[in-house]
């Protein structure tokens, strides 16, 4: 298994070349949370994710050689305009990265990059965001060195994303993605985010996942902060320990279909969640009304109908309402009837799991 030193770049920079690439990377929503980390973006706890289709970042890179290599130049769009306040965040990012990538004091950069859904709006746009620039950078480091092997090329391109935002490194490669050490999952790592091992169940075969807006504005409080909260948190250790418990039981659940241990692991690691931000110190919530009226709503339909549909959270009010394909039509037809009303501007997205990172010919 690759350590943090076999991620730097030993060939030689051309300095004559230029070129492009683009390529669209998901979002992913998280089964068992990651929540609180170390230093160097390192997971306090390992996590599980699915990985999204259609919410996902389109980004295209343009790169051309410069004279001086002492600094790091680009420009960057958002969504066709110029966008000054990602700029501090790309600069920290290449920052970072530069003792893994030094060629990128060699080139000017031209980003263009483009949301499918919100921008920070509770649906994990850094994750979907750093995942795509980081796989268009790779792209680069692997026409400066060709002999890149796929697996490796993979492996830095979610290294380099967890650098970016952590949860951006499960965005790459996989329908379910694991991130951090865990005893029962085969070449897990904390380094970078690895895809399922183990054959999934058909259960979750084309598995949907409608995203429900109830809040599209900035949250209160970052990922980042919240993260912070961790290190002197009371319940923090025996969080810890759950996370890893839940993930055995998860692994064993995606093997076997038991929809019925889904629901119960999916939907308890979501309030946990956010238990964790009320009991932290400053402590906050992130969830509005509509989110708990949303539940309550999922609750009563799935105790009537018997439909194995389920929510999860992220750190944010949105919603993301999980169920098999089989009951798309039941689900969606209950969404709409029950459920969009609580929804900012009654605006939803439908999605189910994807499979990563996308290239993309422009």
């Amino acid at each position: 298994m690759p350590a943090t030193a076999d991620f730097k770049f030993t060939a030689s920079i051309d300095d004559s070349l230029s070129g492009s690439s683009c390529w669209s990377a998901p979002s992913n929503i998280a089964l068992v949370k990651y929540w609180g980390k170390k230093e160097n973006q390192i997971p306090a706890n390992p996590s599980i994710s699915f990985t999204l289709n259609q919410c996902k970042t389109i980004t295209g890179i343009d790169f051309q050689p410069k004279k001086n290599t002492g600094q790091f130049s680009f420009d960057f769009l958002f969504e066709g305009q110029p966008k000054e306040s990602f700029h501090p965040k790309i600069e920290s990012f290449f920052q970072r990265i530069f003792p893994y990538c030094p060629y990128l004091s060699h080139f000017h950069f031209s980003i263009d990059s483009q949301n499918t859904f919100p921008h920070s709006s509770g649906i994990a746009s850094s994750a979907s965001g750093m995942a795509a620039l980081s796989v268009n950078l790779i792209d680069l480091e692997r026409q400066l060195n060709p002999s890149m092997s796929e697996e490796y090329f993979w492996q830095k391109a979610s290294f380099l994303a967890r650098l970016g935002s952590g949860s951006a490194c499960r965005s790459l490669k996989g329908q379910v993605v694991v991130w951090g050490e865990h005893a029962t999952i085969q070449g897990s790592t904390d380094l970078y985010g690895v895809e399922f091992p183990d054959e999934i169940h058909s259960n979750f075969n084309h598995y949907q996942d409608t995203i429900l807006l109830v809040d599209k504005g900035e949250k209160q409080v970052s990922s980042t902060v919240g993260h912070d909260l961790m290190h002197n948190h009371p319940y923090a250790t025996r969080r810890f320990e759950q996370a890893h418990d839940n993930l055995k039981a998860m692994q064993n659940v995606l093997t076997t279909g038991d929809l019925e241990q889904f629901i119960q692991l999916t939907e308890n690691e979501a309030l946990t969640l956010h238990a964790m931000m009320m009991t932290s110190m400053p402590y906050f919530i992130l969830m509005k009304p509509n989110t708990l009226e949303i539940i309550n709503k999922i609750w009563s339909f799935r105790r009537e109908t018997k439909i194995p549909v389920c929510f999860t959270l992220d750190a944010g009010a949105n919603v993301h309402v999980l169920y098999p394909e089989n009951d798309k039509a039941t689900v969606l037809q209950f969404i709409q009837s029950e459920l969009v009303g609580y929804c900012q501007k009654e605006q939803y997205i439908c999605d189910e799991i994807g499979n990563g990172a996308l290239k993309i010919q422009r």
